[in-house]
């Protein structure tokens, strides 16, 4: 059982005050087995849940310095005006009422030789095993002329929040007739058919109150996910009002002008009203500065236990970790952060890693009403995670109107249970 000491302290740990009067080295000194999850989204709260659900007596610190989270999955419909921000906010409060600590604070750094987690002056929390689940940073440098401040008039909108609430801003103001412009990185990154499901949804708020107005997709790559689903849907229900280039067209974006609202690609200057720039993407700031990402910028592991090869006893998943074959989804990390704890509950009591296959399922919404998606299942061979053969497969090319109705259907079925799973 943890010392009411403990609770009294981490529930204050927020406070600089307060840390500055700690001691160098936070413990429970009971003996209990300690897992520090890092990071409060799909996969990390996930990961912490199920931890706790087959192990009560495990410590399960959840370290996550928000007191809400925001959801990327469905901010697209925030975008195009379809939702409403609160519908994509949840608290951690269910989680704590399950048993498992919250420490409202930004890890620093990971020190993997004295398993220790380290904090503004010179605190640190303690683990047996720990589950790092970051996320995304933003490769910013990546792109010349690119940066935060710059995103203040480009918005990203990778990462939701105040730049979801931004970019739908600027299409607002935006006068009819104006070009709107998605500028998609090269691979891999967050949500593979993500921008081209923002397309969609941004044009379908352009079409009933700006019909005059265009988008444009600048590629850094020839291909994306659902792409003929995608085009075939553009074309039925917005006309030529959406046009993609990809890299064979010389349409990928080599630097960027806030300031003239202007676009630059080895060939040309493209000026446009609204700039939606989508930064190339490394694993979250913890992982890059904690040396658990490796020259990719991204956390390579051992596909079985998710276990980092650079980092023992740090285990990585979500969108921060190489895991091949399988898409850097929400769907994705929940499936994965599921099996990890499992993993990590029985490599705490001695035993070996089980073999299992994952699934995922990614729906997109060419409109509030319309529905498409890919699937896969995938299996840990070797260091590696592979597509199984003959499993999954994208929706039907042919299918009827009221299939795509029942898709969409699906898509908000399945965010109602995963959020009200891990947050509810």
């Amino acid at each position: 059982m943890i010392k009411p000491t403990r609770r009294r302290v981490l529930k204050g740990f927020a406070a600089t005050a307060v840390l500055g009067a700690m001691s160098s080295c936070v413990s429970s000194g009971t003996g209990t087995t300690r897992v520090v999850v890092i990071g409060g989204g799909f996969a990390g709260l996930t990961a912490a849940r199920t931890l706790k659900a087959l192990d009560p007596a495990i410590e399960v610190t959840l370290v996550e310095p928000k007191k809400q989270y925001i959801a990327c999955p469905f901010s697209n419909l925030v975008i195009a005006g379809e939702r409403d921000i609160g519908s994509q906010t949840f608290s951690y409060n269910n989680a704590v009422e399950q048993g498992i600590i919250h420490l409202p604070l930004a890890a620093k750094m990971i020190d993997p030789i004295s398993r220790q987690v380290l904090f503004e002056n010179h605190v640190a929390l303690t683990y047996d095993r720990l589950i790092l689940a970051p996320g995304i940073s933003l490769h910013y440098a990546a792109l010349e002329g690119y940066s935060e401040q710059a995103a203040i008039k480009m918005p990203h909108a990778w990462q939701a929040g105040e730049q979801t609430l931004l970019l739908r801003r600027q299409l607002e103001s935006m006068p009819d007739g104006g070009l709107v412009t998605i500028v998609a990185p090269s691979n891999p990154y967050r949500c593979p058919p993500g921008p081209y499901e923002r397309a969609s949804l941004i044009a379908h708020y352009l079409m009933r109150t700006k019909p005059k107005s265009k988008v444009l997709i600048m590629d850094s790559k020839d291909r994306f996910s659902k792409q003929s689903l995608f085009e075939a849907a553009w074309q039925s229900e917005y006309g030529e009002m959406i046009e993609w280039q990809g890299l064979s067209d010389g349409a990928q974006v080599v630097a960027v002008n806030s300031n003239d609202m202007a676009l630059v690609t080895d060939f040309e200057t493209i000026k446009t009203s609204v700039a939606n720039v989508i930064p190339p993407q490394r694993a979250g700031k913890i992982a890059l500065d904690s040396g658990i990402a490796d020259e990719s910028g991204w956390c390579p592991v051992d596909a079985l236990s998710f276990e980092s090869t650079l980092a023992p006893g740090v285990h990585v998943i979500g969108d921060a970790a190489i895991l091949n074959a399988m898409p850097k989804s929400a769907f994705a990390a929940n499936a994965q952060a599921k099996l990890c704890a499992v993993q990590v509950v029985r490599l705490l009591a001695g035993e070996a890693p089980l073999k299992t296959t994952l699934l995922n399922t990614c729906y997109s919404l060419v409109g509030p009403r319309y529905g498409i998606s890919v699937a896969g299942a995938y299996r840990a061979e070797g260091v590696r995670w592979r597509g199984v053969d003959g499993a999954g497969g994208i929706s039907d090319a042919d299918a009827p109107t009221s299939t795509r109705q029942q898709e969409a259907g699906y898509a908000n079925g399945w965010f109602d249970r995963i959020s009200h799973e891990v947050f509810g």
